[in-house]
């Protein structure tokens, strides 16, 4: 080629059911993947019946510092998804979690 790298993203899954890695849940990328991967959540199915707050909190503590908020809506969105939700934008778990959890 002409050294322009390509990136191909995961194509995302359409229901938690055919969803294998964790880069093909809605809203996560390479990056977010890496950190759930780093709080010990391998596969899409380890996210079953966690909740978003408590490993928002583990990756926090887990890179010594706190994750910008949006890092919970997206966690939120992720395990909303894998128990049966359709994929939604990570930014539609906002106003939840500021009801939920203030600024975080």
């Amino acid at each position: 080629m002409n050294g322009i790298a390509v990136v191909i993203k995961s194509p995302k899954a359409a229901s938690a059911a055919e969803c294998r890695t964790l880069e093909q849940l809605p809203n996560i990328g390479p990056s977010l993947a890496a950190d759930l991967r780093l709080i010990g959540i391998r596969e899409p199915k380890d996210l079953r019946g966690k909740d978003a707050f408590v490993l928002y909190q583990r990756l926090c503590a887990a890179t010594g510092q706190r994750q910008d908020p949006c890092v919970l809506d997206t966690f939120m969105a992720a395990t909303d998804f894998m128990r049966g939700a359709p994929a939604a934008p990570w930014w539609k778990y906002t106003p939840q979690r500021k009801a939920l959890f203030g600024q975080v």
